[in-house]
């Protein structure tokens, strides 16, 4: 499939009635349980990948490269459009971030994300032209072959300015991004406002408000048109191995080895698309 038309695919989930949940994968066997619980795309979650390392995320300790080798791992798994949750651009510049559109549509993903974050602690967020710049680069690289998002990280960078979060999304839509994201806004209100201001652009929202977490039909009822889970469904899988782990602590073996089973997970791996 051409990127134009992985683009028109991908996109055409954003601009239905209701639009989509798109949750996000960590690795090859939870992308085939999200395909074969019926999702119809995947996201990659850069904090998941980089505690799957090791790592800590948002500093520039994950490369593009192992970024790009994950999504193209969950892409050939499932079949399915994948999103790649890609911080800055993976770039100091925005010809980096152009750079790395560009692989990005070579290696076949549907969407990516480009925050304004910075990787520098001290400043978090890039400056409202820096970050404006670097969106037009990857817009413009992207040419309608992959769905760009963009994403200002205000909110959960202690920066809790909601005219400041939708004068940066409205600026990224002037600029091109499909998409606009700002997660974790503060309650159902501000939510409301931003997908006011940005209309028709399509909206993502990260599970729900920071004050309280909503249905699936909540959430569509304000207009958002993709809701993701970032690294939630990888902590949740996390909490499981905590409780199992304490279980094995106390010397209980029944509880630290009750899972899926191992035949319904040779059953996931056996339905590699390619």
């Amino acid at each position: 499939m051409s990127g134009s038309e992985l683009y028109e695919r991908f996109m055409a989930l954003h601009t239905r009635d209701g639009g989509f949940v798109m949750p996000n994968a960590w690795d090859g066997l939870s992308a085939l349980m999200l395909a074969d619980a019926g999702f119809e795309a995947i996201a990659t979650s850069s904090a998941a990948l980089a505690a799957t390392l090791g790592r800590s995320d948002g500093r520039h300790h994950i490369t593009r490269g192992e970024h790009l080798k994950h999504a193209r791992l969950l892409g050939r798994l499932t079949g399915l459009p994948v999103n790649g949750d890609f911080e800055d651009g993976y770039g100091h510049t925005p010809e980096d971030v152009a750079a790395t559109v560009e692989a990005a549509v070579a290696s076949g993903l549907a969407g990516i994300g480009i925050e304004d974050t910075s990787g520098n602690p001290d400043r978090p967020i890039r400056d409202f032209d820096d970050a404006v710049h670097r969106m037009r680069s990857a817009v413009n690289a992207a040419k309608k072959r992959i769905v760009v998002t963009g994403r200002t990280d205000n909110f959960i960078q202690g920066r809790p300015d909601l005219d400041d979060t939708i004068r940066r999304l409205t600026a990224f839509a002037e600029v091109g991004a499909d998409v606009l994201y700002a997660p974790y806004p503060p309650d159902l209100d501000a939510l409301r406002a931003i997908v006011t201001a940005v209309a028709p652009t399509p909206v993502n929202v990260l599970i729900s408000p920071a004050d309280k977490v909503l249905t699936v039909a909540e959430l569509q009822k304000t207009g958002v048109k993709r809701i993701s889970l970032g690294p939630a469904l990888y902590t949740h899988a996390m909490q499981a191995l905590h409780q199992a782990t304490q279980a094995l602590v106390a010397g209980d073996l029944t509880t630290a080895t009750t899972g899926i089973g191992f035949d319904r997970i040779g059953e996931l791996l056996a339905r590699d698309t390619n």
